[in-house]
């Protein structure tokens, strides 16, 4: 057996690890406060875990002095999870613990002398918390092309590092035929994780630029889409945050994007804005552009090679995790 811890926060953990776990040959059982829909399907069983981020506000020391991420004292949420998550770890007594991704539960399950693995996350993970759990980990999977981003900081585990490429739901599904259209359009995507664009800046957009089709993905004050593929493959250029999960879908897609930093903790999302920038496989920006220079961007953005996206070798990524997790956990 093995246990998938996948963190609550948006919809990119568990896709991503619904999108591994489809190819597992091993039984795996997911472990999250997340509800997690149709995906559950996906896993041998689901084990619900209880919140520990109900008292924000009034958390004391939830970093440990800086050493930890969240750990705030006397908080009966983190007591109960980890309570829940050791008691299943001992009845089950699993070959592999893999945590996309949480500090504590790497070092919880460490502790109980089960191997983990960890999905490791762009940025500079450089800090105490990070350092630890990376340097406990019997294994990292690094979810992206390592020609396009190798940072610095997972050098000193490259010897149990596997870059898989990076995973989207959507690898090896057909595209359906493109519409033909008298204007180009743009499709500005977002994710669920939280996004600074809005359904009123689309719409401003669409005023001052009319030569351009202007469509939304998820945008703040939106509709929420649950299979966004058919306008990714349609779009002329995708315009995207700098999300995981977002740019391997692009990629999947194979379509121009103009690729923008949110703001995420240890400037993740600038991070791989700036990677595939300087790769030539998008127009990175690591902030959203005065609105005057959109028809440039764009113009930009359709004058590169959609080819280029084989670089961040979506193909068979998801696949190719699974591979790693299935050996590790002794599975042949």
């Amino acid at each position: 057996m093995i246990g998938y811890y996948i963190h609550h926060h948006g919809h990119g953990h568990r896709t991503r690890a619904a999108s591994i776990c489809a190819h597992l040959d091993s039984p795996v059982t997911a472990l999250s406060s997340a509800p997690l829909g149709e995906s559950a399907g996906v896993f041998d069983d689901v084990v619900e875990l209880p919140r520990d981020d109900r008292a924000v506000e009034s958390a004391q020391d939830p970093t440990a002095h800086d050493v930890l991420h969240w750990v705030p004292v006397h908080d009966d949420g983190l007591r109960e999870r980890m309570h829940v998550l050791g008691s299943w770890i001992a009845a089950t007594r699993p070959r592999l613990l893999v945590v996309d991704v949480s500090v504590e539960v790497t070092l919880l399950a460490r502790l109980y002398g089960i191997p983990v693995v960890v999905l490791a996350m762009p940025g500079a993970r450089t800090d105490t918390p990070h350092t630890l759990a990376y340097s406990v980990a019997d294994h990292l999977i690094a979810p992206w092309s390592r020609e396009v981003y190798d940072p610095v900081c997972l050098h000193r585990y490259a010897d149990r590092t596997s870059w898989v490429g990076g995973i989207s739901r959507f690898d090896g599904r057909p595209a359906p035929d493109r519409t033909p259209r008298d204007r180009p359009r743009v499709l500005v995507a977002s994710g669920s994780g939280g996004s600074s664009f809005t359904v009123r800046d689309l719409q401003e957009l669409g005023e001052r630029f009319p030569q351009y089709e202007w469509r939304g993905l998820g945008v703040a004050g939106g509709p929420w889409t649950a299979d966004p593929w058919p306008a990714l493959v349609d779009a002329d250029v995708v315009i995207g945050h700098a999300g995981q999960n977002t740019v391997a879908d692009i990629a999947a897609a194979a379509r121009p994007a103009v690729v923008i930093a949110e703001e995420r903790p240890f400037d993740e999302q600038h991070a791989t804005a700036t990677a595939l920038d300087g790769a030539g496989l998008v127009v990175g920006l690591t902030g959203w552009p005065d609105p005057a220079g959109w028809p440039e961007l764009i113009e930009r953005a359709r004058a590169l090679d959609p080819v280029e996206w084989k670089r961040w070798q979506v193909d068979g990524a998801a696949a190719r995790a699974a591979a790693v997790l299935d050996g590790l956990a002794g599975t042949p």
